[in-house]
């Protein structure tokens, strides 16, 4: 069995610009986002797919994507979020993961069609995590 990446985070043993974490959910930022604060919500035990998910976790996983939501246009100046869900077809990592996708008017970002950008460097990446951690403290 392949190991997999959004456990590995969730257990601590692989390393992330995490912004959010407790019991049951971990939120850090997609290495490949949309645009820069780009969250990933993932379920700390191992579901592939929201189908999968157990009617237990519901609450905990979507309030915490509502409260990535709500924190991302506050700490990125942004004017709201685009959250999805993809189901095995365009899911790269077989874990469910829920996108928080900062947006801004005119962005650029059409339908589905999602270009990617990169962080300059670990440093870049670790003030857009800083920045979204300070809000949801908050």
């Amino acid at each position: 069995m392949t190991p997999c990446t959004f456990c590995a985070i969730a257990d601590g043993s692989a390393a992330a610009d995490v912004v959010f974490a407790d019991d049951q959910v971990v939120a850090f930022l997609d290495r490949s986002p949309v645009f820069k604060g780009h969250v990933l919500v993932v379920p700390r035990s191992h579901v592939e797919t929201l189908p999968d998910l157990p009617a237990e976790l519901l609450v905990p996983f979507f309030a915490a994507v509502q409260r990535i939501a709500a924190a991302v246009p506050h700490a990125l100046d942004a004017h709201g979020t685009f959250v999805a869900i993809n189901n095995v077809v365009s899911q790269s990592v077989p874990h469910l993961h829920a996108h928080v996708v900062p947006r801004r008017r005119k962005d650029g970002l059409r339908g589905f069609f999602w270009p990617r950008t990169r962080y300059d460097d670990a440093a870049d990446a670790d003030a857009y995590a800083a920045r979204i951690r300070e809000v949801l403290q908050h």
